[in-house]
């Protein structure tokens, strides 16, 4: 073979795989296209690994895209039965009580197999009716008010891509410092005797100062015990969307035990973060042990990630079958340890919910907010309820 050409149809397998990975949402140029094909015959041609190096060197751009890379790596060049389980993961399902555990990027398997609604439409035979696939209007509105326990995998899919239009934003939060501002306000003496002194003293251009503000921290502690699992898998996507949005975010899941999963939610790729907190998470949709998880969590986190802005989702249905004194104990801990705290509870869609529970009478108390959590509709009261400033907190009387 003469150097610096490619065997066979590698040249337009390595242009389809291109494709795919800017399906994906990974940013490969024709530039990153041409390098691959002159770096294949020189060094990527001897073995698997050698193969799989070159590729990666030349589409992969950052670090957390290389699990992306590497699954349609897999999917593309090798392994069949996977592409046989991406393709499953398209295809209609019974709705069940448990959602199916997602290990792979369904991002990535559109990418790979197009649906039927992705390719080119065909003229319908003028006897047959068309049946509408797109989401309308009424469909949408509908889906806001769905239960997310009771959506087939279809309507989860679709919550998922409306959440992703949801921009949340914290309210920020005045601190004691202060900052230069072009606006007239507090006259900064300082400022404006160096900016006098730069000038030669001949003219004295005011300056001026106001108060900083920062956006406070926030972090989400989701139960995902047998009950609560569904709302949970949303909830870390709506807990990744928090983080790509720009607040401090640390996410906490707990059933039996108290699990971190922020580093896990740094991934850009949703799918893939998610997929990656379920894979890390051992006690998935088993029992729970809320006073045992909140008391880890004030022991070991809340003086690293809590501080006195700092907002607390709690997500639970508050079922707990410890004892409720401690309960109540590691609730007020919790509750002094931060400026607000929220707890979202998807028993709130009952209209004739009471709190009867146990658990639920002695976390009540020690909160701020009290809010349902088992639709979109619900989740975009939370986005604007967390975009006002906090009401000030109640002082309980001696």
């Amino acid at each position: 073979m003469p150097s610096g050409q490619t065997p066979g149809r590698l040249a337009e397998n390595v242009m389809h795989f291109a494709r795919v990975l800017r399906s994906a949402g990974l940013s490969v140029g024709t530039d990153r296209v041409q390098l691959a094909l002159q770096a294949l015959p020189v060094a990527g041609l001897e073995g698997k690994a050698d193969f799989h190096a070159v590729l990666s060197a030349c589409f992969v751009s950052r670090h957390e895209q290389q699990t992306l890379f590497d699954q349609a790596f897999t999917l593309y060049w090798r392994d069949p039965d996977l592409a046989g389980r991406m393709r499953a993961l398209l295809l209609p399902r019974v709705n069940t009580n448990t959602p199916p555990p997602v290990k792979e990027n369904r991002r990535l398997g559109d990418a790979l197999f197009p649906s039927s609604r992705d390719a080119p439409a065909k003229a319908p035979p003028p006897a047959e009716i068309e049946l509408e696939a797109t989401l309308t209007s009424s469909a949408q509105e509908r889906l806001q008010k769905a239960d997310f326990e009771t959506m087939s995998t279809d309507e989860f899919r679709a919550a998922l891509r409306l959440l992703t239009r949801l921009k949340p934003a914290m309210a920020p939060l005045p601190t004691r410092r202060r900052e230069a501002s072009p606006r007239p306000g507090r006259l900064d003496v300082r400022a404006t005797l160096r900016a006098a002194g730069r000038v030669g003293g001949d003219y004295l251009p005011l300056r001026h100062s106001a108060v900083r503000e920062v956006v406070p921290p926030l972090v989400v502690l989701a139960d995902i015990s047998g009950s609560m699992a569904r709302y949970s898998r949303m909830l870390l996507h709506f807990a990744h969307l928090l983080g790509q949005a720009g607040p401090r975010v640390e996410t906490f899941v707990f059933g039996t035990r108290l699990t971190r999963l922020t580093p896990l939610l740094r991934q850009r790729d949703p799918d893939v973060a998610v997929a990656q907190c379920t894979a890390n998470v051992k006690d998935w949709s088993g029992g729970t042990r809320i006073a045992h998880s909140l008391h880890d969590f004030n022991r070991l986190w809340a003086r690293r990630v809590l501080g006195s802005r700092a907002t607390v989702l709690l997500v639970s249905d508050g079922l707990e079958h410890e004892a409720a004194d401690d309960l109540a104990f590691e609730m007020e801990r919790l509750h002094k340890s931060c400026r607000r705290l929220v707890w979202l509870n998807p028993l709130l869609r009952f209209e004739a919910f009471q709190p009867r529970a146990r658990g639920i009478r002695a976390m009540l108390p020690h909160v701020d907010d009290f809010r349902p959590v088992h639709n979109l509709a619900s989740l975009a009261q939370l986005v604007d309820a967390l975009a006002k400033p906090p009401p000030q907190r109640r002082v309980p009387s001696a």
